[in-house]
């Protein structure tokens, strides 16, 4: 392994080219860009830590993440297809011979753990450290004894852009350690267990699995949850390069800001129906006995929790179709069902806009210029939760200027997110 003075060199003469071509320029763009990047992190490292001579240094790699197919999916137990992306939080890091994990990435406060104090902390409750105490608990737990390490990183995951910076955080923290002190034993699907450990206990989020797998495993995903504790993991093997379109996330400037009752309800209207059958989950409803049963449970609880079962059965089925289409090379299929899940998901699910905000539907209005714009051709759907954030489109090669100028037209100058999907999830870079 390369000290940290070594492998600044390295990165600097070319030397490290291949490896940082592999995960950030496959077509030969942009290595450049990656070659800098890499060097300013380990010049951060270098700068802030000074590491010994002797400590190994190494560059990792924790991607954000798309859902391609499952929207609310996951938490009834179902079916999902997510994909890592390009955007990513790069670190370089050391082992420091304390117990001591010390992290500063760019742009927000440093922080600093002790790996002999891993109880949960009440007020780190959404926080940065809560994730990196979570991550070290879930893996001291599993029977590792880590040591500390000093980390810098940067990230360029969009905040608030439904790609989930939080899950590439965990995934970069878990592949740190894991490279470190564990001798690479824990595997993607098992780190990405690691990352949801620490969102949801450490950090106080009840999020599904999908955010932290698609980071963790790369490429197209496709996921199944009828046994949460053992996914069904299945990649989708599909060169996104060749489809001739191309993958746009554009931010639609709203907040996601008081909207936890929102995403709280969708659970809690779908665990409803399922509980009306003596079910936790609608995934082991039978759909038969769900529509036999409908005339009910509009009376019991209301339209729009049948409306949002609806959108789980038939999502579900749409998520494994995608991965079926895109295994089969059928893209155009595949575009039919991303549009059948974003209609679904603004009149069934109804989580495009807020209730309680009913003037902000910044999301259906981005949703109807972008298909203006499309005229008929692509895909486009609302992306990740919801309510507010951002839209997902695949917009054919030939159009793409223009949807990105019209977009932006619209929303403003930098909102629309020309992104590719990579076949790497959660990695070390260089070592």
């Amino acid at each position: 392994m390369r000290s940290c003075t070594q492998l600044l060199q390295d990165l600097r003469s070319g030397s490290c080219d291949a490896p940082l071509s592999l995960v950030y320029a496959p077509d030969g763009a942009g290595l450049e860009q990656a070659r800098l990047r890499a060097i300013h992190v380990t010049e951060a490292l270098q700068t802030e830590f000074d590491p010994k001579e002797d400590a190994p240094a190494a560059l990792f790699s924790g991607p954000g993440r798309t859902e391609l197919g499952g929207n609310h999916t996951d938490h009834q137990h179902g079916r999902v297809l997510c994909a890592s992306v390009d955007m990513d939080m790069l670190a370089c890091a050391a082992p420091n011979g304390t117990s001591l994990i010390r992290i500063h990435s760019e742009g927000y406060p440093a922080l600093e753990i002790d790996l002999n104090d891993l109880a949960m902390k009440p007020e780190e409750v959404n926080t940065s450290a809560a994730l990196v105490r979570g991550v070290a608990a879930k893996i001291t737990e599993l029977g590792y004894t880590l040591g500390g390490i000093d980390a810098c990183a940067v990230s360029n995951v969009l905040s608030g852009s439904g790609l989930s910076s939080s899950a590439a955080y965990e995934i970069l923290v878990g592949g740190i350690l894991n490279h470190f002190f564990c001798g690479g034993a824990l595997d993607s699907i098992e780190l990405a267990k690691i990352g949801q450990y620490a969102e949801n206990v450490y950090f106080g989020k009840p999020c599904g699995l999908m955010d932290q797998m698609g980071s963790s495993v790369g490429g197209a995903v496709a996921i199944d949850f009828a046994d949460p504790a053992n996914p069904i993991v299945e990649k989708a093997v599909y060169d996104f390069a060749q489809s001739g379109h191309t993958l746009c996330i554009t931010d639609t400037g709203s907040c996601h800001a008081d909207l936890t009752g929102d995403y709280a309800a969708v659970t809690a209207e779908m665990g409803a129906v399922a509980k009306h059958f003596g079910k936790a989950v609608l995934r082991d409803v039978p759909e038969a006995e769900f529509r036999a049963a409908i005339p009910v449970l509009r009376n019991e609880h209301g339209d729009r929790a049948v409306l949002r079962a609806l959108h789980f059965y038939d999502d579900d089925r749409r998520a494994a179709q995608e991965a079926e289409a895109l295994a089969a090379g059928n893209f155009n299929r595949f575009l039919e069902l991303v549009n059948a899940s974003g209609l679904s998901s603004e009149l069934h699910l109804q989580n495009c806009w807020s209730a309680a905000d009913s003037k902000q539907q910044a999301i259906p209005l981005a949703l109807a210029f972008g298909r203006e714009l499309l005229e008929g051709t692509g895909a486009i759907r609302v992306h990740g939760g919801g309510f507010a954030g951002t839209i997902q489109a695949f917009v054919p090669n030939e159009r793409l200027a223009s949807f990105q100028a019209g977009m932006e037209a619209l929303l403003g100058p930098g909102m629309c997110h020309i992104l590719r999907i990579r076949p790497q999830g959660g990695c070390v870079v260089v070592e």
